[in-house]
């Protein structure tokens, strides 16, 4: 892999996953929990998101194992659900928030690479590959904190909706829920939110 494009790719992952932590925070705030606030981490210093496992050793293994796919999370901004004006809408739009960013970003990339296609001048193969790679991480990462498993985003989009009794329910697997991603990781069932993210991409890409 090429170094620059490599640096470059780590950069874009960091960028990306703390985007999406800041929005958390951010649309916490305005429901008015200001705890991401006061813990500092409305911020994109990259510094108070760092995760050791999610930040540094993850993509670090993989980058050493040749994985074809760069990933990772950074910490997750702390939200308290008490402080909202409405707990139920409130978790809601926090959860999503996240998802819609990395999305965001993904569509903001797009038409930016379709943008610069459209020049006169060619530009640097670099800025192209890196602008794919920012629609694809993106979308990644998008898709896979849609996954209705605790602690993912998509579990706290679903729960925030189920009735109360059904919630508590659901609410018992969060436990479990890492154990779960890593035997859906490990046996490969995972492959289909790559597959469904390249898909994407290359539409968005036009490729």
């Amino acid at each position: 892999m090429n170094p620059e494009f490599l640096a470059l790719s780590i950069v874009i992952l960091l960028f990306s996953v703390i985007v999406h932590e800041v929005m958390h925070g951010f649309v916490a705030r305005k429901f008015g929990d200001r705890t991401a606030e006061h813990a500092g981490r409305l911020t994109l210093n990259p510094l108070p998101h760092i995760d050791p496992i999610g930040t540094v050793l993850l993509p670090g293994l993989l980058i050493l194992t040749g994985s074809p796919i760069l990933f990772g999370w950074a910490k997750p901004v702390p939200v308290n659900p008490l402080n909202f004006s409405n707990i139920r809408k409130g978790e809601l739009f926090v959860s999503a928030a996240g998802i819609l960013a990395n999305f965001s970003l993904a569509i903001a990339a797009a038409v930016l690479y379709h943008f610069l296609n459209a020049l006169p001048q060619t530009f640097p193969d670099i800025l192209g590959s890196i602008l794919q790679f920012t629609v694809t991480i993106n979308l990644l990462l998008g898709i896979f904190n849609l996954l209705p498993i605790p602690p993912l985003d998509g579990s706290k989009v679903l729960m925030s909706q189920l009735p109360y009794n059904l919630a508590k329910s659901y609410q018992k697997i969060e436990p479990y829920g890492f154990m779960i991603l890593i035997f859906l990781l490990l046996t490969g069932m995972l492959g289909f939110v790559f597959s469904i993210a390249r898909l994407i991409a290359a539409v968005l890409l036009g490729a």
